[in-house]
């Protein structure tokens, strides 16, 4: 609640707040790129569940121009959009049939009490609306329109009745069009005084009411785009002189109308005033001395253009004044003084309007556009003195055509108002407001309909224009009711430990198989030729008797092993290569040198007490990892694959089953690429592999085997959506459920799959053929297991609404979604631990309490950066998932794996780097070693584990380890008597010696 405490700050602010803006200068702001750069990865990068300070402003806004509409009602007079906007050339995107100007727009000046009303359902604190000046002053100058001073007097008074704060913006970029022909608007300097005698008005009328008054909008669109390029109203192309001239008349126009509100409304009203200012953030693109300074010198061009003389010094920047010369006017001393300290409040307007869209190419001086919100804050408050911040514009946009469920939006303002927390309760960063941007769709600039911004959906072409909740209402009320994202439960660690015999394992998809046979295995004689040549020279005709082979021979085998001994892992898990056991995919060749590697490396892995968990076939990118001739006919879409797969894992349980006890048919395959016919067959592969090793090896072998499946889990992009939950359940049985539910549940594809199928089918008039089992089939399938393994990796958002055309997925109409408060890997997998967790509680949900192995589990990361940060914070974290997962949800886990062995077999993955034939363990190895060693995260409460297992086979080993102290006791009583029997006969025979 907002009015709670905020919680303490969380130890990495101990770490943050080092070089802390404490009061700053023109030019400080410099340091914040390196700063950034040295913050603690990946922690710094972590989202921040934490709350606001206490009366924090929560708020949301609008523009006149773009919600009005209204543009002939009520005696409004033209503005320069209105005359923009009517040309034929309207330079704005492609947009829906419907309006290209503000015309209507949302309707607002004939719907006040339905924008009042989503005030009051999303519970904001204030609302920022600008003022219309062609609506009170039509021509620009008196005499006042009465009605437009009525219909500001009813908001205001409706704002008065729901207890929102209004925060008032005179001037918007809508300029009354008179003042443009009259004078030819900002380039004349005495629009100053014109917009001073608008503001006395406003301050007259309305400052009664009025606590935040924000004197004109984006200073810089206004000058820049109006009267130097032309890409805005009034689209003067007047270059770079023109430009500056206005942007001298627009700060001479802000400074007058502050010291008039200073100096006779101040007293009475008690109001504060501003400029809401937009700037971008850049970054360099190296990290060197020359590329910060051009990232200085394009926020000086940019936001210190207008932020310098207000809050510094009355003056422009020195970049720009030394770069400039001659383009740029000049103060005299009196308008520095009369300038600088005009606001009150550092107001700032930070988004879509001027990244990437409106910020001038040239203004960027080579380096890297960003939308870091959290740096922005920091530079301001490390170059402006560490003024106090009010965030009056924030968001980003969406698709024309999104509706309601717009999750893009959503995780835009998620990341911006997680910025902003960490900028006050990291950066020391003094932020007391944020606005998001804006309470209804409206008009978006040059843009026109082809983009939403708004949190209440306007269908523009429709009468009424009612405004419908998006699903952003939805988390912005949340999160005011919250005050921010406050710690939950379920985000914490927990303390305790897995069960007895759990499986601690690692993966290598393919083991490093090096059959070259040693020297002693050579039976040819050899004669070294020492006089000439200096070589050895085989014998011909002479051979010596030939020994076995033996396992020692495969050093490869011997590294391996001793690399698993040292991880302390009780499992490994690798893959069988079909294609080179059975080059010809039947029994007419086998590869038995290989085949005695796999039991000489499967020996030597009991031998140190490690399971060796092996799997019959996983699909590579070559020919899928088939022998050639099943790969060339077809593959998995021929049925005689089927049964060479049955006659391949007959072969492998009778030549390895004595040592191998925990197989996998199958693994990870690969769902994106298979056909269903494949897929088909690929069940009744894995089925019959699995029957013929329940019936004529398991009772011998005494093993167990099923199937692994890769599941990453799918969440809903929208949490509030009905329509995102059904996407999400749709990919999640396409995606899992498709080989899982005929082996694990009812024996047959999912009902969802083939209802989807046939309305696709029908409508599209596709033919996805999802083959049928025959009853046989079905009772053959269904039960074909002894576990349930998966491989989990990453979280997936995904959501209905149409908006990137890249990322949707036109077969299942699902639009792939990303959180950018994610962390991410380097190849922008998402790092998201919690999903492990909703996926095994799924997986009990949906097939029982069926036995789980985690059968891998990894990320990648980047060697030259964080020193393997990332890799120890997802292992840390998804372990302590799967931990919740057992013992809070009940999940009968049996085991985790993490994913990958090496680096060799699988760059950027491995626990193990791979660097000049080197095998060296990184910080995650040793991680993973700890958490082994403990059996997960036991804590002081945690009672001791006492295996029945361990205590049954060495009933000694209880009774010592029961006994500790006494045992620590008794071995020092035993050592004090050794050694004191040494000593007394040690002096004794001194004793003697002396005597004699």
């Amino acid at each position: 609640p907002a009015g709670s405490m905020a919680p303490a700050a969380p130890p990495l602010l101990l770490l943050l707040l080092l070089g802390r803006p404490l009061l700053g200068a023109p030019g400080q702001g410099a340091g914040t790129w390196s700063r950034f750069a040295r913050l603690p990865y990946p922690q710094d990068q972590l989202f921040l569940h934490d709350t606001f300070p206490d009366g924090f402003l929560w708020g949301t806004g609008s523009a006149a121009y773009q919600t009005e509409g209204g543009w002939r009602q009520g005696g409004k007079g033209p503005s320069v959009w209105d005359t923009f906007a009517h040309r034929p050339a309207m330079p704005s995107g492609p947009a829906p049939p419907g309006p290209t100007a503000g015309d209507v727009a949302s309707d607002s000046y004939n719907n006040l009490f339905r924008d009042a009303e989503g005030l009051r359902r999303l519970g904001v604190s204030h609302y920022r609306f600008s003022l219309a000046w062609a609506r009170l002053l039509p021509n620009g100058t008196a005499p006042l329109n009465p009605a437009g001073l009525a219909h500001y007097r009813r908001l205001l008074g409706r704002l008065q009745e729901l207890g929102v704060e209004p925060v008032v913006t005179l001037y918007h970029w809508d300029l009354p069009q008179g003042l443009q022909d009259a004078f030819g608007g900002w380039a004349n300097p005495a629009l100053p005084q014109l917009f001073c005698d608008y503001a006395e008005l406003c301050f007259r009328h309305f400052g009664g009411q009025v606590r935040y008054w924000l004197t004109m909008d984006n200073p810089y669109v206004v000058a820049w785009h109006g009267y130097g390029t032309g890409r805005l109203p009034p689209g003067v192309r007047g270059g770079p002189h023109l430009g500056y001239r206005a942007a001298h008349h627009l700060l001479q126009a802000h400074a007058k109308v502050w010291h008039l509100y200073n100096d006779h409304f101040r007293p009475t009203q008690r109001g504060k005033v501003s400029i809401a200012l937009s700037s971008h953030w850049i970054k360099p693109q190296h990290m060197s001395e020359k590329n910060i300074k051009e990232c200085q010198k394009s926020l000086d061009f940019v936001l210190g253009w207008f932020a310098k003389p207000i809050f510094i010094d009355g003056d422009y920047p020195e970049s720009m004044r030394s770069n400039l010369s001659s383009l740029l006017p000049e103060f005299s001393e009196v308008e520095k003084n009369y300038i600088k300290g005009t606001a009150d409040f550092f107001s700032l307007s930070f988004g879509a309007t001027l990244s990437f869209q409106l910020l001038d190419s040239h203004m960027k001086f080579q380096q890297l556009e960003s939308i870091s919100l959290r740096q922005l804050l920091y530079w301001i408050s490390s170059e402006y003195n560490n003024p106090q911040i009010f965030i009056v514009e924030n968001s980003w946009f969406v698709s024309g055509s999104t509706k309601r469920d717009d999750a893009k939006y959503i995780y835009y303002l998620k990341k911006f108002i997680m910025e902003t927390l960490k900028a006050i309760r990291y950066d020391g960063v003094n932020v007391f407001g944020y606005t998001v941007w804006s309470l209804l769709d409206g008009f978006e600039w040059l843009r026109g309909y082809s983009i939403r911004r708004g949190l209440f959906y306007v269908d523009f072409q429709s009468h009424d224009k009612k405004l419908m909740p998006k699903s952003s209402v939805l988390f912005y009320q949340k999160l005011i009711e919250k005050n921010g994202f406050p710690p939950l439960p379920e985000n914490q660690p927990i303390e305790g430990t897995f069960p007895c015999g759990f499986a601690w394992g690692i993966v290598d998809n393919y083991i490093q198989v090096d059959t070259m046979p040693s020297q002693f295995l050579d039976s040819n004689v050899y004669v070294w030729d020492v006089h000439q040549t200096k070589k050895l020279i085989k014998v011909d005709g002479v051979f010596t008797s030939q020994r076995k082979r033996h396992c020692v021979d495969f050093a490869a085998i011997r590294l391996q092993i001793s690399l698993l001994q040292e991880m302390h892992v009780t499992h490994f898990h690798f893959s069988l290569k079909w294609s080179l056991i059975l080059p010809l995919g039947n029994l007419s060749l086998i590869n038995h040198t290989l085949i005695h590697y796999y039991q000489c490396f499967a020996s030597e892995l009991l031998r140190v007490n490690v399971t060796p968990v092996v799997a019959l076939w996983q699909p590579m990118a070559e020919n899928q990892e088939l022998p050639v001739s099943l790969a060339k006919y077809g593959a998995w879409e021929n049925p005689e694959t089927v049964e060479a797969f049955v006659e391949y894992a007959r072969f492998c349980f009778t030549s390895l089953g004595d040592y191998v006890k925990f197989w996998i048919t199958v693994n990870e395959p690969s769902v994106k690429n298979l056909t269903y016919t494949a897929g088909h067959n690929l069940l009744k592969a894995h089925a019959k592999a699995w029957h013929l090793y329940d019936k004529e090896f398991r009772r011998s072998q005494k093993g167990k085997i099923s199937i692994a499946l890769q599941a990453d889990w799918v969440e809903p992009a929208c949490p509030f959506s009905r329509n995102d939950q059904q996407v999400a359940d749709r990919i999640l049985e396409f995606d899992i459920g498709w080989l899982a539910e005929p082996i694990f549940g009812h024996g047959d594809y999912p009902q969802v799959m083939r209802a989807w199928l046939r309305r696709r089918n029908n409508v599209d008039l596709y033919n996805f053929h999802l083959p049928y089992f025959s009853e046989d089939e079905k009772k053959l399938i269904q039960g074909s297991f002894d576990f349930f393994a998966l491989s989990h990796y990453t979280t997936t958002l995904v959501g209905w609404e149409k908006e990137d055309a890249l990322k949707y997925d036109h077969y299942l109409e699902v639009q792939m979604i990303n959180d950018i408060t994610w962390l991410h890997s380097p190849s922008r997998a998402a790092v998201v631990p919690w999903g492990l967790r909703k996926l095994l509680k799924w997986v009990k949900s949906k097939y029982g309490d069926v036995p789980v192995y985690v059968m891998a589990n990894g990320i990648d990361d980047d060697q030259n950066m964080g020193h393997d940060k990332l890799r120890v914070y997802y292992i840390q974290n998804y372990i302590n998932e799967a931990l919740k997962a057992y013992t809070l949800d009940n999940v009968n886990l049996q085991g985790y794996f993490v994913y990958s062995f090496n680096d060799k077999t699988a760059p950027k993955y491995g626990l193990y780097s791979y660097i000049a034939n080197q095998y060296e363990p990184k910080p995650s190895m040793k991680h993973y070693r700890e958490i082994i060693d403990r059996n997960g995260f036991p804590g002081p409460e945690t009672p001791e584990l006492i295996c029945l297992e361990d205590t049954a086979l060495c009933p000694e080993c209880h009774f010592f380890r029961t006994r500790k102290s006494l045992l620590a006791f008794i071995s020092f009583i035993f050592v004090a008597f050794i050694v004191t029997i040494f000593f007394i006969t040690y002096y004794a025979k001194r004793v003697e010696r002396r005597y004699k």
